[in-house]
């Protein structure tokens, strides 16, 4: 059973926002609310200084909090890829999962239920990449099984060096940024 996760390479994203809107058609995502975005990051002292763009969303992590604290199993993890879901018509609202994520990588959907990514798991399970992934321009984003020794997205994470977003949070997060 594969266990899915993206790695990015920041030294390529430019952050032209073509993964945010590929997602919000491909899944149908109300204007003004989002599953993915591009963030920038400038670390260092003037006039020594980098600048990191990513693009994050949900990080399907393998110690999801989102997940233990729902009250009504609505989010879970899914056999299929070992990806965390949201069951629309199991979500209460109540946000616990919303105030869990270290990420803020979920948001209420204007019909009630939490909304976040779900590394369109529907084009996956046809072979294809998820919506992101396959319109990146400069090709900055991978989508594979981290378990696969011989999947693109483990080759790059053995030859490259990749932080992950606040592993000190203990959620094993499996989106990897590439330095």
């Amino acid at each position: 059973m594969p266990r899915f996760g993206m790695v990015i390479d920041t030294r390529k994203c430019v952050g032209c926002q073509d993964c945010v809107v590929a997602c919000q058609v491909e899944n149908d995502v109300p204007l003004g609310y989002c599953r993915d975005w591009i963030t920038t990051e400038v670390r260092g002292t003037f006039p020594q200084l980098s600048m990191e763009i990513r693009t994050e969303r949900c990080n399907h992590c393998d110690n999801p909090p989102c997940v233990s604290c729902c009250p009504t199993g609505a989010s879970h993890v899914e056999d299929f890829g070992k990806t965390v879901q949201v069951t629309a018509n199991k979500c209460i609202g109540c946000k616990a999962c919303i105030a869990a994520c270290p990420y803020d990588a979920r948001f209420v959907h204007p019909q009630g239920y939490v909304d976040k990514c779900t590394f369109c798991l529907h084009r996956v399970k046809d072979g294809k990449d998820p919506a992101c992934v396959s319109v990146c321009p400069t090709h900055c984003m991978h989508f594979g099984d981290l378990d696969d020794p011989k999947s693109a997205v483990n080759g790059l994470l053995r030859t490259r060096k990749f932080h992950t977003l606040l592993p000190e949070a203990g959620t094993r997060p499996r989106i990897f940024y590439l330095t």
